[in-house]
């Protein structure tokens, strides 16, 4: 069965990335890529590409040098999950049909626009309003489920 998402891989990559980040590191624990990319069982080349993106777009951090690597400042931790997906995929994934139609909307809606729409009015209200920091603690807190290689928190 093929999976359906919003999200490219690259857009996924980098939440996971920066959640991982936010759990994992912080300006005395930076974290190097060949370790996310083990953790989250991405490709290297790929993660490194997209990390210094990131880190160009101020939503990660990183140092060079013996002792550097990536983690999530204070400022980084402010920022959402909207600020992620606009860097890597652009607003446009939600203003797409679920079906993939071209002609979808209000008034001329595919099969299951209307069920869709409030499930993409909360994750654009998720994504937009609830910063890394928050995601990270509903995380470590309520158990919500973030599958890493090394790394598993179920409830």
């Amino acid at each position: 069965m093929k999976k359906i998402t919003v999200l490219s891989n690259a857009c996924q990559y980098a939440i996971r990335s920066i959640l991982y980040l936010g759990m994992c590191s912080d300006e005395e624990h930076k974290i190097g890529v060949k370790i996310i990319s083990e953790e989250l069982e991405v490709p290297q080349p790929f993660l490194a590409k997209l990390l210094q993106k990131l880190n160009k777009s101020n939503l990660v951090t990183s140092t060079k040098g013996p002792y550097g690597g990536f983690y999530l400042s204070d400022e980084n931790k402010e920022k959402t999950v909207w600020d992620v997906l606009l860097e890597i995929d652009g607003s446009e994934k939600f203003n797409q049909c679920f079906l993939g139609l071209s002609k979808c909307g209000d008034e001329n809606p595919c099969p299951i626009h209307f069920t869709v729409i409030a499930f993409k009015q909360k994750l654009f209200k998720d994504f937009k309003e609830k910063t890394i920091a928050e995601f990270v603690v509903e995380i470590q807190l309520k158990g919500r489920y973030i599958s890493l290689k090394s790394f598993e928190i179920l409830n």
